[in-house]
């Protein structure tokens, strides 16, 4: 039985791709747009919005952003050690995305103002005025969605093949 998997290099790829994608982003949200103020891009339905947020989703937990970050610190430690383990392409696609979006949250929360673990995460993705969310939001959503449905269908991270091999 392999100690590491073979999809690792391959899963820190994308992860690494998520994160520089999502601070991108985020790096021409600030320079472009005005905080506050709304740009459509489909109407109401999409827009361009700047906002700073302490919390989680739906600004949920703004006063306990060293909270959330601690949080963060450890789905990155678990989602590394589940992309080491991971002998599937379907769960390394999932973990991947998943790990990137989180990675690039807790870097938000790492080294954005006001301060160090209290840093605020840039939104600038409105929803049709039920939330603002950023690329990160769209990786770990998606990845949790897609691993959700692995599970439901019953793959496994690590195939009882591939373990017993």
């Amino acid at each position: 039985m392999p100690s590491t998997s073979r999809f690792l290099p391959w899963i820190l790829a994308l992860a690494t791709g998520v994160v520089v994608t999502d601070q991108l982003s985020k790096w021409w949200a600030e320079s472009t747009l005005t905080p506050g103020v709304s740009t459509p891009v489909v109407g109401e339905f999409l827009e361009w919005r700047l906002v700073y947020n302490p919390g989680a989703a739906f600004g949920l937990g703004a006063d306990s952003t060293w909270v959330l970050t601690a949080v963060a610190g450890v789905a990155v430690v678990a989602l590394t050690v589940l992309a080491a383990r991971t002998l599937s392409p379907a769960w390394a696609l999932g973990v991947g995305t998943l790990l990137g979006g989180v990675t690039s949250h807790l870097g938000d929360r790492l080294l954005r103002a006001p301060g160090f673990a209290r840093g605020h995460v840039v939104d600038f993705i409105a929803y049709n005025k039920w939330f603002v969310g950023n690329v990160a939001d769209i990786a770990i959503v998606g990845g949790a969605a897609f691993l959700t449905i692995l599970t439901l269908l019953g793959m496994q991270a690590r195939p009882a093949a591939a373990s017993t091999g």
